[in-house]
């Protein structure tokens, strides 16, 4: 060989390249070392003629290794001039720090005063502890956390870690290393960006089971307590984001992740962060975009109507029923398109312009305490159609004391008519309490749809029955419509309970009253 070559270190790392279960080729390791592929070729040339293999090669040191390629120490090239700096001031270091009037960092300090070109503190300290080592002192300076021996195996294995695209992974190869090559783990925990106390651990389980501790993945484990603290905190970001930014004196049109979080410290006192709150809410399936559509109420007496339904909610009696009340409709009975299983490469094709075979309004009422469901067929949305449900409703739970009604601010829920119908069983009731059971309206929010509770049953409904159907008449999606109520309320009579502990069908959030519920379907129509 010339008098000239490539650094021991790029030789060892050749070789143990060579280790590894899958050996790059010629191109990646020229990529990896920095060096010709002719070099690379030449190198490795030379290592077979060796008579040692690939992994007893990687284990040499590099006096061992200049004796085997016939290249004394001695003929290296000569080291740069801010290497050969380092060993003119090593002594007086070492001097300093044995008599206890300056550390490392304060040398290194110094040492960069006079060299700004100079090392940093990582490349200082790892010159240095090879001076050391060098010179014959035997203690190292970071004794206590320093790993003494790197098995050969665990080096190809670490060698492979900081290769890889695994952050973690990567973090404990180059925390294991470097502690061997003397780096102290106050410099280590700020290379990785990991704690003190976790660069501390994994050298510690290292140093006491070596790789099969850093295999192990350790769980974080969160109590009880905290997962529920989690779930407040999410129900309660929901909660302000259906409210519009003036109730909280915030003069914007649409939340941003800055006002959301002011919001929120400012009414729980609590600070959160704005990435936290981005994903709480991306979670829940939330855009900002689809907010500002249909995520946010008007009324500026939302709180107070919130508040009063969730109170009857909390002290609802065994004789008293309330009920959610809406329209599904009117909507055409024809081919309609969806998600389902088709042979592969079939497309499902549905006609944009097809002929109807007629329409629906399904008008029902959902009652949260035994989830069942009522409902017939409208023409039309009117007055009249909600007279007629309260009726039915009343022959229906005549046994009841009293029967709380719940629907959005359409102007045929609040009409006079139906006002004075309320106010005709209300006084027929006062005379005769057996009679007729009390009616009393509990209106939803201007705009609330999202906290419409036989929305999320409709929705279900419509993905269950009515995604991919082509009934070939009115009738037909009648009666499937009548099936799918049946069964429901079947379910849950032999099964009683309230609404929200079971869902049913693919209903989007589970039927209960919660103001951070967002049981509207915005893409059906």
């Amino acid at each position: 060989m010339g008098a000239l070559r490539i650094a021991s270190s790029k030789i060892k790392r050749l070789a143990a390249l060579h280790v590894s279960d899958r050996i790059p080729s010629l191109s990646s390791l020229a990529k990896i070392l920095r060096i010709a592929k002719s070099t690379v070729e030449k190198y490795r040339g030379f290592i077979k003629k060796s008579g040692y293999s690939f992994l007893g090669f990687a284990a040499l040191c590099p006096k061992e290794m200049d004796a085997i390629l016939d290249q004394p120490a001695v003929r290296h090239r000569k080291p740069r001039q801010r290497y050969a700096t380092l060993f003119t001031i090593f002594p007086q270091t070492q001097a300093n720090l044995s008599e206890g009037t300056e550390n490392l960092r304060q040398a290194w300090a110094a040492y960069k005063t006079h060299h700004p070109e100079g090392y940093g503190y990582s490349q200082f300290t790892v010159h240095f502890l090879s001076w050391r080592r060098a010179q014959g002192f035997a203690t190292a300076l970071f004794a206590k956390w320093q790993v003494p021996h790197l098995a050969q195996e665990d080096r190809v294995e670490l060698n492979r870690w900081r290769r890889s695209n695994d952050r973690t992974k990567w973090a404990k190869a180059v925390v294991v290393i470097g502690s061997h090559q003397g780096v102290g783990p106050a410099n280590l925990s700020s290379k990785v960006e990991k704690c003190l106390q976790v660069v501390k651990s994994w050298i510690d389980a290292y140093k006491q089971k070596g790789m099969p501790a850093l295999r192990a993945i350790r769980k974080r484990r969160r109590c009880s307590e905290k997962l529920v603290e989690m779930k407040q905190k999410r129900d309660r970001i929901i909660e302000i984001l259906h409210e519009t930014p003036q109730i909280h004196g915030i003069n914007r049109a649409s939340w941003s992740l800055k006002t959301l979080a002011h919001a929120f410290e400012k009414q729980y006192g609590q600070p959160i962060g704005k990435s936290t709150l981005s994903q709480y809410v991306i979670a829940e399936g939330y855009t900002f975009k689809k907010a500002r559509r249909v995520l946010t109420s008007p009324d500026p007496s939302y709180r107070e109507k919130v508040q009063e339904i969730t109170r009857v909610l909390s002290h609802l009696r065994d004789d008293e029923k309330f009920f959610s009340i809406d329209e599904f409709g009117p909507f055409s009975v024809r081919m309609r398109g969806g998600a389902g299983w088709m042979p592969k490469g079939t497309v499902r094709v549905v006609p944009q312009r097809q002929r109807s075979k007629g329409r629906l309004i399904v008008t029902g009422a959902l009652e949260l305490s035994t989830n069942q469901i009522t409902h017939f067929y409208s023409e039309k949305k009117n007055t009249g159609e909600m007279i007629r449900l309260l009726d039915i409703l009343l022959r229906q739970y005549s046994n009841q004391r009293c029967l709380y009604l719940s629907w959005d601010a359409a102007s045929w829920h609040v009409s006079a008519k139906l006002n004075e119908r309320v106010a005709e069983v209300n006084s027929t009731a006062e005379t005769d309490p057996r009679r007729t059971p009390f009616v009393k309206l509990m209106p939803l929010p201007a705009s609330a749809q999202f906290l419409n509770v036989i929305e999320s049953v409709f929705s279900g409904m419509a993905k269950a029955i009515l995604h991919n159907s082509d009934y070939r008449s009115v009738e037909d999606c009648k009666a499937a419509i009548d099936r799918y109520f049946a069964e429901r309320n079947e379910a849950y009579r032999r099964n009683p309970r309230r609404a929200g502990k079971k869902i049913w069908g693919k209903e989007l959030v589970k039927p209960c009253f919660a103001p951070s519920n967002n049981c509207k379907d915005p893409n059906w129509r």
